[in-house]
């Protein structure tokens, strides 16, 4: 039972590596739901078991919009600015989102299958190139996704400096100045709407035309601010999140002792991606939070109108009421309903793109490469400390001639 004058500060202490707190494990076990004291905003509730996390992710009480502009319990000091559509809930999330799941749908993905593959070939081209070790986050992680978005709305990938920056600082957590971060997302609104002006003049065969089309067609389908603003949550989030998740497949794979061994059956790969992608956290400790729209029984206590939640969904893919030996890596699992890409309305817009760009990049590595290996020792390898939605390592040198002794 939740012990409701217990409070526990949160985030939990974090390496800032692929590690999931072991506070998770105790709360799923004795205190699914908590209370949290958060450093800025006071205090809330998390929620750690996947059923409790599904409600919140998916029950319409819980809302994203109103945790815009509020002074809720959060890990930031900076106050949630709204307006992209991550802040949204329904009715309006669906406008938006409609307009733009078609071009993220598994259909429309396939098409970019042969793109994706012809930039995964020139990459390792390029390793090969420049001879074994390299760094994997600078010539192959972070190029793909950025290429691939960037390509997708039309941007120059030699623009991509004005979205790199702001996506830096929307992942960051604690310590970056709410100054930076709308200076950051005024420059990269006053590119967008630049580029926006010039498809407009001259419409492309690109995701940002269409988008275009649609809001000049009707106006009350999407309003030039949610035009530019959509534009800019993609180019953030649309890289970020694939690019890490890769790098860390990758060195869990490595430091596991499993590249050489999945490289040699590849039978075992669709489950092997599905199982990484579960166990494998690629946020922090905390989510976005959710605030109570009105009381809700959650768990063994009920969280009253106005309070916020944090739906851990690291803690939910390791809640061995849903998975058998959650905190074994096992790639050959085949019941594994992980909430890697979340849950509800909410749902990864781009789950398929990054699936399709996580599952050719890994069997293109694991083909080439079939001996692989950190070009240094683990604890080296630098790790991202200045994000909290976001972790995976600064570098990732590694390589693929044979090891010696």
């Amino acid at each position: 039972m939740t012990d409701p004058d217990q409070v526990m500060k949160f985030p939990f202490p974090d390496s800032h590596r692929l590690d999931v707190p072991t506070e998770f494990a105790d709360l799923r076990a004795k205190c699914p739901v908590q209370r949290v004291d958060l450093p800025y905003g006071g205090e809330g509730w998390l929620v750690t078991r996947q059923a409790d996390v599904k409600t919140v992710l998916g029950d319409s009480r819980f809302s994203r919009a109103a945790t815009v502009h509020a002074d809720i319990p959060r890990t930031k000091e900076w106050l949630n600015p709204g307006g992209d559509i991550l802040s949204l809930d329904p009715p309006e999330h669906a406008r938006i989102r409609k307009l733009v799941s078609g071009a993220f749908s598994r259909r429309n993905v396939e098409l970019w299958r042969p793109r994706i593959e012809g930039l995964v070939d020139e990459l390792v081209a390029g390793m090969r190139a420049a001879g074994s070790p390299v760094d994997l986050v600078e010539s192959f992680t972070m190029p793909l996704p950025i290429t691939v978005i960037c390509e997708m709305l039309g941007v120059p990938a030699e623009d991509r400096h004005f979205f790199q920056r702001f996506s830096e600082l929307m992942f960051s957590g604690a310590g970056v100045a709410a100054e930076d971060i709308q200076d950051a997302a005024t420059g990269l609104m006053s590119y967008l709407a630049e580029h926006v002006a010039r498809h407009r003049a001259e419409p492309q065969d690109d995701l940002l035309s269409e988008l275009i089309a649609a809001r000049d067609e009707d106006e009350g389908r999407l309003s030039e601010e949610e035009l530019v603003t959509l534009g800019m949550t993609i180019l953030a989030a649309g890289h970020e999140t694939t690019a890490n998740a890769i790098a860390n497949f990758v060195h869990t794979l490595l430091v596991g002792g499993l590249w050489a061994e999945l490289a040699a059956r590849p039978d075992r790969f669709d489950t092997a991606v599905e199982e990484l992608l579960r166990f494998v956290p690629l946020g922090g400790s905390e989510s976005l939070p959710r605030v109570a729209t009105e009381d809700v029984a959650l768990g063994d206590v009920t969280v009253c109108k106005g309070e916020a939640v944090f739906p851990a969904m690291v803690s939910a893919n390791f809640d061995g009421e849903v998975f058998t030996d959650p905190d074994v890596l096992d790639l050959d699992r085949t019941h594994n309903p992980h909430l890697a890409f979340g849950f509800g309305p909410h749902f990864c817009l781009g789950a398929q793109l990054a699936r399709t760009e996580v599952r050719i990049a890994l069997a293109t590595l694991l083909r080439e490469f079939p001996e692989l290996h950190l070009a240094v020792p683990e604890a080296e390898v630098p790790w991202r400390e200045d994000t909290a939605l976001i972790r995976g390592p600064r570098r990732l040198p590694v390589a693929w001639h044979p090891q010696a002794g």
